[in-house]
């Protein structure tokens, strides 16, 4: 019995158009480095954001750039992010919120989780008007834990929360390889993917997740 969900946020539960993404590639060829947006889809998908402006300068020059050059495109990217996000009006995914409250009604935990730092999380909730403990039962970011995905880490801090300590209870879902790799590191019972966000149904069986959905409806068909 799943007592527990953990959904990622943009590109599962938020459709916010690859916003982030698209600053991550803008910030990269900023700083003369010219990359397909493909490519940063693909290396950089589900995780926390420096870490993935720092896979793919490795992938494009192969491991010889250095950290400083990482921190200042970040940075640059931050500054992006920000204005980017406030232009930005995010939807919920289809089926989204009907989920969670399908979920809350039948006593299953609803947790959302990001790789994004926490305010940016909170400003995308902001305008969703979605809140922890009315929409949602818990957020958790890659500010809230040592290590972000894949690490399990914002899984465990999830099943803690809520007193759950066998992972084969918990089910998550996400539209990157990262989400599933996350799931499955954590021991999860169920570790899908979904492709209505950064990564095709292709690229995200390469992780072999448990189960790949082209909607969020699909979940409960599973549960």
């Amino acid at each position: 019995m799943i007592q527990l969900v953990v959904f990622d946020m943009a590109g599962t539960t938020v459709n916010e158009q690859n916003v982030v993404y698209k600053t991550v590639h803008q910030a990269i060829e900023h700083a003369g480095y010219p990359v397909s947006l493909d490519t940063v889809l693909l290396i950089a998908a589900g995780k926390e954001k420096f870490e993935a402006i720092c896979n793919v300068l490795e992938h494009i020059g192969g491991g010889s750039l250095s950290l400083q050059t990482a921190r200042a495109i970040h940075r640059d990217f931050e500054a992006l992010l920000d204005d980017a996000y406030d232009a930005l009006t995010p939807m919920p995914m289809p089926g989204a919120e009907r989920m969670f409250t399908t979920l809350r009604l039948r006593g299953i935990k609803v947790v959302l989780n990001t790789g994004y730092k926490r305010p940016v999380a909170e400003g995308l909730l902001q305008k969703l008007h979605w809140a922890e403990g009315r929409t949602f039962d818990l957020l958790l970011t890659a500010d809230d834990v040592t290590q972000s995905r894949p690490h399990p880490d914002m899984i465990f801090a999830a099943m803690k929360r809520f007193g759950i300590t066998d992972a084969q209870q918990v089910a998550k879902i996400g539209d990157s390889i990262a989400d599933i790799e996350e799931g499955k590191n954590a021991g999860c019972g169920i570790a899908a993917g979904i492709t209505t966000g950064a990564q095709t149904a292709e690229q995200l069986q390469t992780a072999h997740p448990t189960h790949v959905f082209n909607g969020l409806e699909e979940l409960l068909a599973v549960l």
